[in-house]
């Protein structure tokens, strides 16, 4: 497990555990899914070979993360960061959107967040379909070239914040449950819960009733 002991930047972060680290709930369709620390790490590596052996981004690209709270988001904020690109919400040279294809970025890709992680039954013309590029990589890190802690992770609501300050600002970690969070929320929780065995339980769709019974259920915590 990493520990704030061993972990200088956020590339790579997902620690190597069978244990459930994000739990998604669409609590209106009923999808559910869990992925543990290893099944995370492996499709951050995807999406990460996908950025640096196919785009060949290069250290310092900026990657909108116009995703909607899903369990793909973590994926991709995780994937840009051991790729050594900065984690925004304002334009920038990559964007990975979700179905409402609101991008016009150089370089657009998109999630349907169909079930399953899914194609889209239609390709969007001018978009990468992500379902289509990035389970075809390797589950392993083809290329490693780690950010130094002083470069920049994120720009979120005008806020510039570096790796090591990411990693200085995230709480202890818990099983916290998180209804449709805001990125930069999701995004300290999830370093948080990679460095502390913690875990997180993301719902979506749902009323503070559903939302009472996924916490029951999950053993998980309110904010």
């Amino acid at each position: 497990m990493y520990g704030r002991e061993v972990s200088s930047t956020l590339a790579s972060l997902a620690p190597a555990s069978p244990q459930p680290l994000i739990t998604f709930y669409d609590l209106a369709t009923g999808e559910r899914v869990e992925l543990s620390g290893i099944t995370l790490g492996n499709w951050v590596a995807k999406a990460t070979n996908y950025l640096t052996e196919e785009l060949e981004i290069e250290a310092g690209a900026r990657l909108r993360l116009g995703l909607p709270a899903h369990w793909l988001r973590p994926v991709w904020a995780l994937a840009a960061w051991t790729a050594g690109a900065v984690v925004t919400d304002q334009p920038a040279d990559i964007a990975v959107v979700g179905p409402d294809l609101d991008a016009d970025e150089p370089i657009r890709l998109a999630a349907s967040l169909r079930p399953l992680g899914a194609r889209f039954a239609d390709r969007p013309e001018g978009f990468i379909d992500i379902a289509e590029v990035v389970p075809p990589q390797p589950d392993l890190l083809l290329t490693i070239d780690s950010p130094s802690p002083d470069d920049l992770a994120v720009d979120l609501d005008g806020t510039r914040r570096s790796h090591a300050e990411v990693l200085q600002s995230a709480p202890d970690g818990r099983r916290l449950l998180l209804d449709t969070p805001a990125l930069g929320e999701e995004i300290d929780a999830l370093v948080a819960a990679c460095l502390s065995a913690g875990s997180l339980v993301i719902t979506v769709g749902g009323g503070d009733e559903d939302r009472a019974r996924i916490a029951a259920q999950e053993n998980a915590e309110l904010p």
